[in-house]
């Protein structure tokens, strides 16, 4: 096992000063199935006062027992760099938990065994002992964990629904477990989900968030949404999607709704979460705009009502301003025009201006998931690569006297002469040099040159220059034109 050697050097100070031990949940977790734990979490019989005597840089500004040790404390001095924290706890037992989260009473504990019993699902109620003389760790299962990695199920510790009731972030929990995990929920354990969906109503919004988002950066968010529908959990975090649910489209579709924006979720190439969250929302809108029946059905301007709807949802579960911004803006645009011969660079630009340089590329994912999403073959058709295209063409705006460190403002006060030709000929001269040697383009050097220039036959000068710009653009814009497989 993979065990960093400030994590032994931890249970191996705490054990020397008399004090039982022991790795417990995730970490133990991934390590037995070979994934890198994100957190390491221990349990110990040592009180907080006796974990800070021990560990004196530590923290305790909780009532649960649990101490967080700086990770870097832990390292030697060339290893001052390593950020994290390390979560001791002392051995616990809990009861009654009146509002879905916070136990009324936690009593410390004498045995490992009653802090394993408090613990969500077997596969979390793991504990891993490292004593140096053994010859292998020592496990801890007292509920079937490992069996149940083995069989890749999750299944709640004791009486399911006495686990939920005791925090109702657990029930989103499993699901965003089996999305992550691919594991599947044990029968008893996903009946007690469904009858106790509605204790999502009790959870704080901050908690249900942090739980979705990391849904949509696990490698299933589909499926997860789509248990979160059949279980009826999606009902108190996003009824506006519940109402997607069997509404029909027209001839250009041929799923729901509701599946249409789940297929898009599946495919959507972009592992950005943000990105991920639109193309699951991008057509939230299409019920409550829908006109007609069948084939001839319509749903004009769901992109801006589907925005509307996003913001909404996405301020009621406390995501970020930013987040926010982010994620509407994808759903508010995700029905841009790019037919070829019809989009100019020109359109383009205005696409750019409006949708933020930053968001194009999501913007494209989108709709390649959109497109996907739709059971069409082809996710990335010939005009969405001439978008592309046309996109690198415009960002870049190669061989542009944009480039330049000095302009025409500049040039004018610095040679005391009005617009006209002779300005843009000092600049395209000042470009092509900068073309062929682009350690010039500052603005001291610029700014010599264009005096010496002004001086000399600037016309003869000027057609070598457009000559060299010339070549140069067609052999940049065939570049660009290659990497999008376009004409």
């Amino acid at each position: 096992m993979n065990i960093p050697p400030q994590i032994k050097s931890l249970l191996a100070q705490m054990r020397s000063a008399g004090y039982e031990a022991y790795l417990v949940g995730g970490c133990v977790r991934d390590l037995l199935l070979g994934r890198e734990p994100k957190d390491w979490d221990i349990t110990t019989i040592a009180k907080p006062e006796e974990i800070l005597r021990i560990f004196p840089s530590g923290k305790y500004e909780n009532s649960f027992g649990t101490v967080l040790v700086p990770m870097k404390s832990l390292l030697s001095d060339q290893d001052e760099q390593e950020s994290g924290v390390v979560e001791i706890t002392t051995y616990r037992s809990e009861s009654r938990y009146q509002d879905h989260r916070h136990p009324e009473e936690v009593k410390f504990e004498d045995e490992l065994d009653k802090d394993l019993e408090r613990r969500d699902f077997t596969i979390n109620a793991l504990a891993l002992g490292l004593d140096i003389e053994a010859a292998s760790p020592e496990i801890i299962d007292l509920f079937g964990g490992q069996k149940d990695l083995r069989q890749r199920i999750i299944r709640a510790v004791g009486e399911p629904e006495e686990r939920f009731k005791e925090d109702g972030l657990r029930l989103l929990r499993a699901i965003r477990l089996s999305a992550e995990l691919d594991f599947a929920l044990e029968p008893k354990t996903e009946r007690a989900i469904s009858k106790l969906a509605g204790s999502l109503k009790f959870i704080a919004p901050e908690r249900i968030r942090d739980e979705l988002i990391k849904i949509f950066q696990s490698p299933r968010p589909s499926e997860a949404v789509a248990r979160l529908a059949s279980l009826k959990l999606l009902n108190y975090i996003i009824p506006e999607l519940v109402q997607a649910i069997g509404v029909n489209q027209n001839r250009h579709h041929i799923h729901t709704v509701f599946k249409h924006c789940l297929l898009s979720l599946k495919y959507c190439p972009n592992p950005d979460w943000r990105v991920r969250l639109a193309a699951l929302l991008h057509d939230i809108g299409k019920p409550r705009v829908k006109k007609m029946q069948g084939t001839e059905a319509t749903f004009y301007n769901h992109d801006i009502l589907g925005a509307k709807m996003t913001e909404k949802i996405l301020r009621r579960l406390k995501f970020s301003q930013a987040d926010s911004a982010q994620v509407v803006n994808l759903v508010r645009n995700h029905m841009f025009y790019y037919n070829v011969g019809e989009v100019t660079e020109a359109s383009v630009r205005r696409l750019i201006a409006k949708v933020g340089k930053e968001n194009l590329r999501d913007l494209i994912d989108l709709r390649i998931a959109d497109r996907l999403g739709s059971g069409v073959p082809k996710a990335k058709p010939y005009k969405l690569r001439h978008l592309e295209y046309l996109l690198d063409k415009v960002q870049s705006d190669p061989v542009s006297v944009k480039m330049l460190k000095i302009n025409g403002h500049d040039l004018m006060e610095l040679l005391k002469i009005p617009p006209g030709p002779v300005l843009g000929a000092i600049l395209d001269v000042l470009l092509s040099e900068v073309i062929e040697d682009p350690a010039r383009n500052n603005r001291d050097y610029l700014s010599l040159r264009a005096v010496e220039i002004f001086a000399s036959d600037w016309q003869s000068g000027r057609q070598q220059a457009k000559n060299v710009i010339a070549v140069r653009r067609q052999n940049d814009e065939a570049a660009i034109k290659a990497v999008h497989w376009v004409k």
